[in-house]
């Protein structure tokens, strides 16, 4: 099965300091299913698995009250650094700097030049 093409909307993912009201509301309103994930140290994560789907579409992330509730979408690049570098250059402002989790997936969370928040992430090389 291939991947997801490059610059297209790819994973999304919900910060809740709820997340067992989250994952209980999505997995019964759409039959979500949702395995712990432990690619980051010190992250509460689990990925959200859709009925039928052979691999993951997003996740929910435990924020503990460090952060604000929030949804967002992420968009799958080549490069992030690169891609940051660009959207910079285009009046974006990064909110989380390029970080690889134990798995080498890296990502990144930006804002929009009108304010929206976005995020850009890339596979590991294989």
């Amino acid at each position: 099965m291939p991947g997801p093409a490059f610059n297209s909307v790819a994973w999304f993912e919900i910060g809740s300091n709820q997340p067992e009201e989250v994952k209980q509301f999505y997995g019964r309103l759409f039959g979500w299913n949702f395995q712990l994930n432990t690619n980051t140290p010190g992250v509460n994560y689990h990925a959200v698995v859709a009925p039928g789907a052979e691999q993951p579409s997003g996740g929910v992330w435990e924020s503990e009250g460090k952060f604000s509730d929030y949804a967002i979408f992420y968009v799958f690049v080549q490069d992030v650094a690169a891609t940051v570098e660009r959207a910079e250059a285009l009046g974006a402002k990064v909110l989380m700097a390029p970080v690889t989790d134990a798995a080498g997936l890296t990502f990144a969370r930006l804002e929009d030049s009108t304010g929206q928040h976005f995020g850009v992430f890339s596979a590991p090389a294989q």
